[in-house]
């Protein structure tokens, strides 16, 4: 595994680790009255509304430049994390760099059936922007928190900087995170 996968995986696993932690979170958000949230990642080349109900919570930033926000929907029992971190010092990767993608997913692959036993991967999708910028969207299902979930993470990498969006919602809404994951790749 490469340097740059490397510090990519780092990213997805820190988001992948924390999900159990978060579902509970969402349980308890504070207000189902909370605005629609703008989110705008990757220097502005990665943006997105999410729905009104979402309550924003930053996560800890660390030394290496991850930094990210954590939104939860009580009602809805959803959750979005959206969180950013540099690729390794000198690496910079195009805004559709089908390599670095394809290795991403690969990588979060390998993670997520170390760090979820049930993880059962449902569909991989290659994405184009129409602002060019190319995404890795991967759906899958797991027990977290508590209770099997429905997963969808978006990966995206441009310059010197890597995304991760991942949705979390309960298997029982397909309807609903179909609609939340194509307002988010749309960036409407």
């Amino acid at each position: 595994m490469s340097l740059l996968s490397n510090k990519a995986l780092v990213l997805l696993l820190a988001v992948a680790t924390g999900l159990g932690a978060l579902n509970a979170q969402a349980a308890t958000a504070v207000s189902s009255d909370a605005p629609a949230q703008k989110v705008s990642m990757l220097g502005g080349k990665f943006t997105f509304n999410l729905p009104k109900g979402f309550s924003a919570s930053p996560l800890p930033a660390s030394p290496d430049g991850a930094s990210g926000t954590l939104y939860s929907n009580a009602t809805t029992k959803t959750v979005v994390i959206a969180a950013e971190n540099n690729l390794p010092k000198g690496v910079s990767v195009k805004d559709n760099d089908g390599e670095f993608l394809d290795g991403t997913v690969a990588d979060f692959d390998t993670a997520q059936q170390k760090s979820l036993p049930d993880y059962n991967k449902l569909s991989e999708k290659s994405l184009t922007r129409t602002t060019g910028l190319g995404l890795r969207q991967v759906d899958g299902t797991a027990t977290q928190g508590g209770g099997m979930t429905l997963t969808t993470t978006l990966m995206a990498a441009s310059g010197t900087r890597m995304a991760v969006v991942q949705v979390i919602s309960r298997p029982g809404d397909m309807a609903a995170h179909e609609t939340l994951i194509k307002q988010i790749v749309s960036g409407k």
